[in-house]
């Protein structure tokens, strides 16, 4: 067999649903590219040293290790499977040549799978599937490749079927190469006789293999129509090409504890992945005279400063050499924790650089200086959000900087000062997402943060309208203070906001004044007798008296103050509440739940479509009040098997009825 492939250096995204056995699987290849010993396969010798994965035995962010195989360079990045965590693989998506889907053989858990294969869908990243944990499952791979074929856009291509004795998987066939091998624990798997009782089942999963090739290549469809059997090299070059292209995505399973199916996974890789060249096309990435970088990862390590983490698209990088008009310091190869220092790097390499300044996440930069940011990574909006302060206040201001810094790494997580409730709010993809930056915040930097539920902006707004007479009057020896207002309070419509204007004949109330009056009522303004600030109301200064003597902005400032306080009381008000804008995405399946959860947070459903841009999906619009949303993503990814979300936005303020309005007012 003639296979022609790359030695240029190549990327391998190793991404899937949470639990699947990514890091496990990781470890197995680099055991079989001879970089790494496993002592124990059941125990993660490289992957996962963060102390914040060590706390949650879960992956918390990408592992990336550069090795050999068989004498051509490779990167491997390993993504957490955890739904919040995906920016991660968002990220490295958008330099990779292939991904390798890790999932497990439940059918049951097909849906869990869509958050991963929407990624690398929206980035166009040619992807196979490996079955991982397939020794431990009696389960069809016919129905299980008809359910997973359910939640995928391109068509699966099973690769090898599976040969079982005593109803336990101990091996596989290849349906290229008809070869037929037995598993060996912690050895490579040895070949044996293609078992009779599975011939059948063989030669009909190798001519469904040729058929779903043929739909991309007339030459082999008008073999197959001619009972012409087409040669293995056809085959593996239909698969690379098809791959390439992303056209099909090929099927593998084995065991990545037990090594089983590792050397025939690599070698699918290493003779049909594309290189750096597809990807390049892939990216748009234009020729240029110097080297072109793009950045996929930020990493603040202590002592060591920032850390620029990306891959080489175009040329030939040297230690030294110019980036973005800043020189290129520190240039590493990774290795897990590990980072041994380069000379160079070329086309497709995966390096470290020391600090980049004013290079974040996403961006790409050339040795012309020139700075290229684009959308391909950008996160989902942040469906989950804590209010957050130092637990000593000393520490205040030794927040921002180092908060940024976390920010810095992940996309997803945003922070900024709410002006309506006056609290610091930290956004992200869910709790478990947030609690890891805050424990990750305090192991880097010392600082203790408390996280609370954000205040809901709550708005108070008058009942009808009310005329007010005031005077202020005040006399403590020299000059006094004199100033008396007529002011009508009225409510507006909701949106409306705050209106402010005077009706003055005669000079009664002077010119000078008359902003005074305004600062006064704005004043009073900011907390009416529920507690809330008030909204929509529209204030006429219709009169007034002044002193020539006494009078000043002061004191025409309190009398506006005093006149809108008693306006208020005499008229009385309502409390008004947030109501948002939900568009929930989910697959279809799960769409009949959503009912119950709208209406189970005082929600209104405005209707349901068709998800353009996700084949299954639902999109539903929906109104929810804010009070109600704090924990809903959880609830709708218990309801969803974890995939389901949703994008939100103020829209309006609402009136709350009596019973709500005494429970908030009693909290």
């Amino acid at each position: 067999m003639t296979v022609t492939h790359t030695s240029s250096p190549r990327v391998a995204l190793i991404c899937g649903p949470y639990l699947s056995g990514k890091s496990t699987l990781l470890e197995a290849m680099l055991s079989e590219a001879g970089s790494l010993q496993r002592h124990n396969p059941e125990t993660l010798a490289l992957a996962d040293n963060s102390p914040e994965a060590r706390a949650h035995e879960m992956s918390t962010e990408m592992n990336i290790a550069s090795t050999d195989y068989l004498g051509e360079p490779w990167t491997f990045i390993d993504c957490p499977g955890l739904i919040e965590l995906q920016q991660e693989t968002r990220s490295a998506a958008t330099i990779a040549d292939i991904a390798v889907v890790v999932c497990e053989p439940d059918p049951g858990k097909s849906t869990a799978l869509t958050a991963t294969l929407q990624i690398l869908d929206e980035a166009d990243v040619p992807h196979l599937l490996f079955i991982n944990k397939f020794d431990k499952e009696e389960v069809s791979a016919r129905h299980m490749l008809e359910t997973f074929q359910a939640v995928s856009r391109r068509p699966l291509v099973l690769r090898e079927i599976p040969i079982r004795e005593h109803g336990k998987v101990i091996g596989h066939v290849d349906l290229v190469s008809e070869r037929a091998f037995r598993w060996e624990e912690g050895k490579p798997s040895s070949l044996l006789a293609l078992p009779e009782v599975i011939q059948d089942r063989e030669e009909e999963a190798r001519t469904t293999l040729f058929e779903s090739l043929a739909d991309f290549d007339d030459d082999l469809l008008e073999k197959l129509l001619e009972d012409v059997i087409p040669s293995n090299d056809d085959i593996y070059s239909n698969l690379s090409k098809n791959l390439s292209s992303n056209l099909v995505v090929p099927v593998l399973f084995g065991s990545a504890t037990h090594g089983n199916g590792i050397r025939r996974l690599m070698k699918a890789l290493r003779h049909e992945a594309p290189d750096i060249t597809t990807t390049n096309l892939r990216l748009a990435v234009g020729s240029t005279d110097g080297p072109v970088v793009r950045v996929f990862k930020t990493v603040n390590a202590g002592h060591a400063g920032k850390i620029s983490i990306g891959r080489v698209l175009t040329g030939t990088l040297k230690d030294g050499d110019t980036l973005n008009g800043q020189r290129a310091a520190g240039m590493s190869k990774i290795f897990g924790p590990k980072m041994e220092r380069l000379a160079t790097a070329e086309a497709g390499d995966v390096i470290g650089f020391g600090k980049l300044d004013g290079v974040i996440t996403g961006d790409r930069v050339t040795g012309d200086g020139k700075l290229i940011s684009d959308n391909m990574a950008a996160p989902t909006p942040p469906p989950f959000a804590l209010a957050i302060r130092t637990e000593n206040r000393g520490d205040d201001v030794k927040l921002p900087d180092n908060l940024q810094k976390i920010l810095d790494e992940d996309l997803s997580l945003s922070a900024a000062f709410d002006e309506r409730t006056g609290e610091f709010i930290l956004y992200g993809q869910g709790d478990m997402h947030l609690r890891l930056a805050l424990e990750k915040l305090k192991n880097r930097s010392g600082l203790t943060v408390n996280a609370t539920v954000p205040t809901v902006a709550y708005r108070e707004t008058l009942r009808k309208t009310v005329e007010k007479r005031v005077r202020h009057k005040k006399q403590s020896g020299g000059h006094g203070e004199f100033g008396e207002v007529l002011l009508r309070v009225s409510p507006r419509k909701r949106g409306e906001g705050f209106i402010f204007s005077d009706k003055i004949h005669g000079g009664v109330v002077p010119k000078q004044y008359i902003p005074a009056v305004e600062a006064g009522v704005i004043d009073a303004m900011r907390e009416g007798p529920l507690g809330f600030p008030l909204v929509d109301l529209e204030v006429v200064l219709t009169d007034g008296k002044f002193h020539a003597v006494d009078s000043s902005e002061m004191a025409f400032r309190k009398a506006g103050s005093q006149a809108i306080r008693e306006a208020i009381a005499e008229s009385g008000t309502v409390l008004l509440e947030p109501i948002n804008n939900v568009g929930i995405v989910i697959p279809n399946e799960h769409t009949p739940r959503i009912q119950k959860l709208v209406s189970g947070r005082r929600g209104q459903i405005l209707g349901f479509d068709t998800c353009a841009h996700r084949q299954g999906w639902d999109e539903v619009s929906c109104q929810i009040p804010a009070a109600e949303m704090q924990d809903m993503i959880q609830e709708l990814r218990s309801a969803t098997m974890g995939v389901g979300s949703y994008e939100s936005s103020f829209d309006h303020l609402q009136q709350l009825s009596a019973d709500e309005t005494r429970k908030i007012v009693a909290t």
